[in-house]
């Protein structure tokens, strides 16, 4: 298997960050030697407790084990960063932009009319159209990690056992913040997306937005109202809602919605003498037919603190018809990075200090983890969201 390594230092001084001491991973390692490094750190050969501690500050000691270490945590993070694939992918769009700067997504509006009679020898006319353009752009996240020179010491390399799982999630987390705030906001449904009247970058006013609880029957009207949706010109784009995203708090209901075969049906208006009963009679719920998938939200408390919050849910399109948001990631920068601080000190003799020594101030081993990321809005016609209120 081949080993991709990544010249972390290389890759801040292009993205324009100029921090003394962080220490560039300049050294490659092969398989084998991450492998090795790797298992020494797990105590794969199960060595009693001394030998081990003996066996990990001898190679603490040599030049080459923090960076070793250094491409083990990397390599670690990116593992447990793939393993975990976000459902928010479903329904946002992914994509790469070279720089920081702000830079423009096109939707091209015309073409879903119909084709107009040519007569003989007559021209063929041109499709009215026009062009809708969104902003997006990326920006830069990241976090310090330190841990004592005593910790250490008094640990060994135990002391960084949570650091690469701790990462991940972190990683993993503020995409998924990232992209919940697209939708959400602190008073509700984001209003930069909808609204009952929202005007879209193209001028057109778009209704999105509403006040049904989550139910079979405002399940299947919602889904209507999105199939509604006009282009510029005013013709149907009859968008499929196949994304259904609710709180933790409705996620039993959702899967009682979506996957009940069977519902109990009253065929009225009935005008019924007094005493007579009516009883309803099964009829098969064309909902499950429909493949929504469901997707639970965890993040929604974390951003909306509005009073409906536990009742709040959202549709989105189909992913083959449109988007209304996006995620974006630095070209070259698509995944969290890692770099070490180098040791500020040096011995009194000249010598070089290994970066597991600490720094010069406080003898901390510091290690930073950064990301680079934007969301950004599309097609608010794409979204529909209702907040139970009503």
């Amino acid at each position: 298997m081949s080993v991709k390594t990544v010249d972390l230092g290389q890759t801040f001084q292009e993205a324009g960050l100029e921090w003394a001491g962080w220490e560039p991973i300049g050294k490659r390692f092969t398989e084998s030697q991450i492998e090795r490094g790797l298992a020494m750190i797990e105590n794969a050969d199960h060595l009693r407790p001394h030998r081990q501690e003996y066996r990990l500050w001898e190679a603490i000691t040599t030049t080459d084990f923090p960076y070793l270490f250094g491409t083990i945590i990397e390599r670690e993070l990116m593992t447990q960063y793939g393993i975990v694939k976000p459902e928010f992918e479903a329904y946002t769009k992914q994509g790469t932009v070279g720089n920081f700067n702000q830079h423009t997504r096109h939707r091209r509006n015309g073409g879903r009319g119909v084709l107009r009679e040519v007569t003989e020898k007559g021209e063929y006319l041109v499709t009215p159209s026009s062009d809708t353009r969104y902003t997006r752009q990326v920006r830069k996240m990241g976090e310090q990690f330190d841990i004592s020179w005593e910790a250490l010491v008094n640990d060994g390399m135990g002391a960084f056992d949570d650091v690469v799982e701790d990462y991940a999630k972190m990683a993993i987390n503020t995409e998924h913040n990232e992209v919940t705030g697209l939708y959400a906001a602190v008073t509700g449904p984001d209003p930069l997306l909808f609204g009952d009247t929202i005007t879209d970058v193209n001028g057109v006013a778009i209704t999105n937005l509403g006040t049904l609880p989550l139910s079979h029957n405002n399940l299947q009207a919602t889904l209507a109202l999105m199939a509604l949706q006009e282009d510029v010109n005013g013709r149907p784009l009859t968008i499929r809602g196949l994304h259904l995203v609710v709180p933790i708090a409705l996620e039993d209901t959702a899967w009682q919605i979506t996957t009940s075969t069977q519902l109990q049906y009253v065929a009225g208006p009935i005008e019924a003498d007094e005493g007579t009963t009516i009883v309803p009679y099964g009829t098969t719920s064309p909902i499950p037919r429909k493949g929504i998938q469901i997707h639970v939200d965890p993040w929604l408390p974390q951003i909306d603190e509005s009073a409906n919050v536990a009742t709040t849910w959202y549709l989105f399109a189909d992913a083959a018809f449109n988007y209304a948001i996006g995620l974006d990631r630095l070209k070259g920068h698509e995944g969290p990075e890692i770099v070490m601080k180098s040791s500020n000190k040096v011995a009194v003799g000249g010598g070089p200090i290994s970066p597991f020594d600490g720094d010069f101030e406080s003898d901390n081993v510091l290690y930073r983890v950064r990301m680079v990321l934007g969301g950004c809005y599309l097609d608010p016609r794409c979204a529909y969201a209702q907040t139970g209120a009503g």
